[in-house]
């Protein structure tokens, strides 16, 4: 086990959190940043051409740091005056990025073509006001790995979109599927490679699976398939094109949650082993290539695990936090770290 890696856990509130010693104590980001200590960070993503730079979509914007979470500084670009609540990087041209944002902004996707630096608004954008959760928000970016200029996009709550040209025209896709509950509030999307390549797009309360590029669409409701009617969150394993965790509870925030593995591109699942129970529904994960067997997941009110198997046992962590948001680990930790500004 390295104490070497960085985890940083995205919260509404306590903006990242962060431990460089592999969880052992944790720091508050100093003040006097770009980025607030109490700001409300929505996501993570790591810089896919440096791998200790992250990117945080916050309240207030986009925000980076190239030091392994220590400082932040503002990307000072169209999203200045949005809220960014999803991020996403393409595999097979790291420079092509997409930006999800939402509540309380207007929810729209951006994009941008030089690896961060300046993005550009395209024609996705939902109306103000939406049904479920008051205003929409962009939760679910998926890039095809082979592909950049073909994006999917799912919103809560709006529906399922595609765009096959980089995000200049998009189609709406939830609306041919079957006619079953909850279709049009997505909450996630992965796209894995293969033959046949398969999609799968998570919903508020089910999985919506396809083998054909998305002409035919096979349905598993979450409750009646896994004991819990709240489907939230999907993680492809880091290297591999077939094995994947699925996160769930019994409601937002919930009282009870499972984590649950594939290794068959989703096409079953089984239920995974957690040291003690969630407090509420699985809410984040984090993987990276350095460590593929080494994952974190969270639950909304604070509950953080580690699985050190490739996601078949998590062990709880000694901190708890308050609402996290987002998860994500580094192989490495800053050169000069400042010195934090709160520990604990």
């Amino acid at each position: 086990m390295s104490n070497d890696r960085t985890l940083l856990v995205a919260t509404d509130g306590q903006a990242v959190m962060r431990s460089h010693d592999n969880g052992q104590k944790w720091y508050r980001i100093n003040i006097g940043q770009d980025l607030e200590f109490d700001d409300r960070v929505r996501c993570l993503l790591i810089d896919p051409t440096n791998p200790r730079a992250v990117f945080a979509g916050a309240e207030r914007g986009l925000f980076r740091s190239d030091d392994c979470g220590s400082r932040w500084d503002r990307v000072d670009c169209e999203l200045n005056d949005y809220a960014v609540w999803k991020l996403a990087a393409s595999e097979s041209d790291p420079s092509v990025m997409y930006a999800g944002t939402g509540s309380p902004t207007l929810s729209i996707l951006f994009r941008s073509r030089d690896g961060g630096k300046s993005w550009q608004r395209t024609p996705l954008e939902m109306p103000e006001r939406c049904a479920g959760v008051s205003r929409p928000r962009m939760l679910a970016i998926a890039v095809d790995p082979d592909d950049a200029n073909d994006v999917m996009v799912g919103v809560e709550e709006g529906g399922y979109f595609r765009s096959r040209d980089g995000g200049d025209t998009w189609e709406r896709l939830d609306t041919t599927w079957p006619d079953h509950p909850g279709n049009s509030d997505i909450h996630d999307i992965v796209i894995l490679r293969g033959e046949p390549k398969v999609i799968l797009v998570l919903t508020v309360v089910a999985l919506y699976r396809s083998t054909d590029d998305g002409k035919t669409w096979e349905f598993t409701s979450a409750k009646d398939s896994w004991g819990l009617r709240y489907s939230r969150k999907l993680q492809q394993k880091a290297g591999s094109q077939t094995e994947l965790t699925l996160g769930i509870g019994d409601g937002t925030p919930g009282t009870q949650a499972a984590v649950l593995a594939s290794s068959d591109a989703g096409a079953t699942w089984t239920r995974t082993e957690l040291s003690q129970p969630a407090n509420s529904c699985i809410w984040a994960f984090a993987v990276n290539d350095a460590d593929p067997d080494f994952l974190l997941t969270a639950t909304k009110f604070g509950n953080l695990y580690r699985s050190e198997d490739g996601g078949k046992r998590w062990q709880k962590e000694w901190r708890e936090f308050n609402e996290i948001t987002d998860l994500a680990w580094i192989d490495a930790v800053p050169a000069d770290m400042e010195l934090p500004h709160v520990t604990g």
